[in-house]
């Protein structure tokens, strides 16, 4: 009898651990899917990462050394990302940590700007996640940008 418990509790926690498994990989789709949007410059499909109403926010630092969170408008995202612009839009991340509870992850993802092969700025990207009917998207976005010291 203590095989079988010790059988079905393995058996529950390998399931949880593979749903986990499943949802980190479709959460890393979704921000991939923006990406790829962008470098193509294809503002539907960008539109398809996002949920209504998603915030844009960045911390900026100012030349007076002070920081400012500044707060930037979706559908002029959207639609920067759509028109037709030099060179391509290549923002490269790398997942370093995800999190998730239920119907929302976050992550911490530093990533390296380029505008086609020039580096143009470097930070980190955070986002905030919702599993929806349609699969996870981005609710939340805020970043840090610098030309220096970027993280790894």
């Amino acid at each position: 009898m203590k095989k079988l418990i010790t059988l079905i509790v393995i058996m529950i926690l390998s399931v949880r651990g593979y749903a986990q498994q499943t949802d980190q990989d479709a959460i890393k789709q979704t921000i991939n899917t923006m990406f790829d949007a962008m470098r193509k410059g294809d503002s539907t499909l960008l539109r398809s990462t996002f949920a209504k109403g998603i915030a844009f926010q960045g911390v900026a630092n100012k030349k007076d050394g002070s920081v400012a969170l500044e707060t930037e408008n979706a559908d002029d995202f959207i639609k920067a990302v759509g028109t037709p612009h030099k060179g391509v839009w290549d923002e490269q991340v790398i997942f370093k940590d995800i999190k998730i509870d239920g119907p929302l992850s976050s992550v911490w993802a530093p990533y390296k700007f380029y505008l086609d092969k020039t580096f143009s700025h470097c930070g980190v990207d955070v986002f905030q996640l919702m599993k929806t009917k349609d699969g996870w998207k981005i609710i939340y976005i805020v970043d840090t940008r610098r030309k220096d010291n970027c993280p790894e």
